[in-house]
């Protein structure tokens, strides 16, 4: 079967570039925007022109840019957008809302992968507090998607391993605390944690499945559904000490959430809709 042409959006941020490295070596024909606002951040630049040097074909085009979007977008069979949700309010369901229509002017896209790859938004309506924006953001696109005729496919893959499990899911913790750690209530609600480079493999597995074909699709290996109290026991397993516990309830955790920014607003949400 002929492989489908992917676009990537976002192809050099935390998820977006495994998803091209996932894309490639799959044996995709890859194609990733290169968004002119971008040609000063040298980082980008090079991871860019890196994934060129694999194969991977880049089209200039902007968000911004209505036309310059959906020519890039004709080029391909397949899209899958990357692009972060919290940096600020409202960025998220914008770059999106643009996105779709150019894929709906187009009309030649036969999937596309909003970015999402956390929990499946669909049962969040219920989500309270700051940082709620997020959830209810990505609802709304959902609702675009699907009034635009555009064949889908969401991808639920839970808790990124990278971040809450490095940092036995604290908030906003990176890397194991070494003396002491703090239980999310009782500690045993279960958390399903995935490898990133797990999660952009079989995000790019999806595109040419006819099952996943306006489905969600969950990531959620059996063995990786933890509580926070067993996440903490392996690693004081492996560090052969044990940590000083202490707990913290509810409100307590959301109280974090006064006079901080939106992006760490969304974040507090998001860790307390996973461990409460």
């Amino acid at each position: 079967m002929e492989k489908s042409k992917v676009l990537i959006i976002g192809g050099t941020g935390y998820i977006g570039k495994r998803l091209v490295k996932a894309s490639l070596s799959l044996g995709h024909e890859t194609y990733l925007l290169k968004r002119p606002e971008n040609s000063l951040d040298i980082d980008k630049l090079q991871l860019l022109m890196s994934f060129k040097e694999q194969g991977a074909k880049l089209v200039t085009a902007s968000l911004d840019d209505h036309q310059s979007l959906v020519n890039a977008v004709k080029q391909v069979d397949v899209v899958v957008s990357a692009i972060a949700g919290v940096q600020h309010r409202g960025h998220y369901i914008l770059q999106q809302l643009k996105l779709i229509d150019a894929i709906k002017e187009a009309g030649n896209i036969k999937r596309f992968l909003p970015s999402e790859f956390g929990t499946d938004v669909a049962r969040m309506e219920h989500v309270s507090g700051p940082g709620k924006e997020m959830w209810h953001d990505k609802i709304e696109v959902r609702k675009a998607i699907e009034e635009a005729k555009i064949p889908f496919t969401y991808i639920s893959s839970n808790c990124f391993a990278g971040y809450m499990l490095a940092g036995l899911c604290q908030f906003p913790a990176i890397e194991p605390h070494m003396d002491s750690v703090v239980l999310y209530g009782d500690g045993n609600v279960k958390g399903i944690f995935v490898d990133e480079d797990d999660i952009a493999t079989y995000t790019i597995k999806t595109i040419d499945d006819p099952r996943t074909l306006n489905k969600t699709v969950y990531i959620r290996p059996p063995e990786n559904i933890l509580c926070q109290r067993e996440v903490i026991q392996i690693w004081e397993k492996l560090s052969n000490k044990e940590l000083q516990k202490s707990s913290i309830s509810a409100q307590e955790f959301l109280g974090f959430m006064k006079g901080e920014s939106y992006e760490m607003q969304s974040g507090v949400n998001h860790y307390y809709h996973v461990w409460f």
